[in-house]
């Protein structure tokens, strides 16, 4: 397959994975599925946007330019029709870093949140962190320490394990695209055709 065709498969998936982590980092604005009260009830790492800046938008234009490099007609440097492409391989592989590191944020802060566990109501009045250092995801029962919003527990670690695993396969799609430029940029569109 062609480098072009090949980034063009990646562009196509990390489109949708983009969208899962927009959609994602929005639902846990919303504990438990309701409203909050206040923006002090919901969990700080919410609004460190990983899913929405991360995984979304900084993943949005890497899928965006791989999607054309399959129908780039660049016209070419110093006579060469190739260079062009060549060039565009190589663009594609600093677009790819990006998505790297848009991805990688949304990682760490979706792995900071599963071990700093859910803010919620421990009574009717106090809101807060109950759970330290992850000890809630092997001991279920201390989950009922959360008395509400219902459900909280199971919406954050839903929510925040689908951005991660998300985010972890847009990181490795767009380590393939670097190899990929990297074989575009010195063969060319396709090493076993021409150019």
């Amino acid at each position: 397959m062609c480098s072009g065709g090949f980034a063009k498969c990646l562009g196509i998936t990390l489109l949708p994975l983009a969208v899962v982590c927009l959609l994602c980092n929005i639902l846990l604005f919303f504990p438990g599925g309701k409203v909050a009260d206040k923006s002090d009830d919901i969990t700080d790492e919410v609004f460190f946007l990983g899913g929405i800046i991360g995984s979304g938008v900084l993943m949005i234009f890497p899928a965006l330019v791989f999607l054309g490099l399959k129908n780039n007609d660049c016209c070419g440097c110093c006579g060469n029709e190739s260079c062009g492409k060549r060039f565009a391989m190589f663009g594609s592989i600093i677009f790819a870093a990006v998505g790297v590191v848009g991805a990688g944020y949304s990682v760490i802060v979706s792995g900071v949140a599963i071990n700093h566990g859910p803010k919620c109501f421990i009574n009717d009045v106090n809101v807060t962190y109950p759970f330290e250092n992850g000890n809630y995801l092997s001991n279920h029962s201390i989950w009922d320490a959360c008395v509400k919003p219902l459900g909280i527990v199971t919406w954050h670690l839903t929510l925040f394990s689908i951005l991660m695993v998300a985010s972890l396969v847009q990181i490795g799609l767009c380590l393939f695209q670097v190899i990929n430029g990297l074989i575009g940029t010195i063969c060319g569109d396709c090493c076993g055709g021409s150019d």
